[in-house]
C-alpha cells in the first residue's frame, strides 16, 4: 500500500509540475503605450481588464510618461486588449 501511494504522489506531483511548466511556456508579456494616466483611469479599465480571458495580471505605470500597460498573458491576444481598452475610451498601442 505505502508503495502504491508512493508512486500516485509521484504522479501527483508530477502532473502539478508539468501543468505549471506548460502554463509558464504559455505564458507571455504584452505591453502596451496607453492613454491610462490616473487613478480613476485605472479604476475605470480594473473590472474589464479583469475579466478579460486569458488575462493573468496587469499593472499600469502611470508615473511613465507612455504609460505603459503591462499584461502577463495566458492566450489573449494584443487586439484583444485593444478591442478591450477600446470598448471603455482607451487606447493602446503595443510597444516591445
Amino acid at each position: 500500500t505505502e508503495f502504491l501511494l508512493f508512486h500516485v504522489d509521484k504522479l501527483l506531483i508530477s502532473y502539478i509540475e508539468l501543468t505549471l511548466i506548460n502554463k509558464f511556456n504559455t505564458m507571455k508579456t504584452l505591453k502596451f503605450k496607453t492613454n491610462i494616466n490616473c487613478g480613476g483611469c485605472v479604476s475605470k479599465v480594473t473590472p474589464f481588464l479583469n475579466k478579460q480571458e486569458g488575462v493573468e495580471s496587469w499593472e499600469v505605470d502611470t508615473a511613465n510618461p507612455n504609460k505603459i500597460l503591462t499584461i502577463e498573458s495566458d492566450g489573449a491576444t494584443e487586439e484583444d486588449v485593444k478591442s478591450t481598452l477600446q470598448k471603455v475610451g482607451f487606447k493602446a498601442e503595443p510597444v516591445d
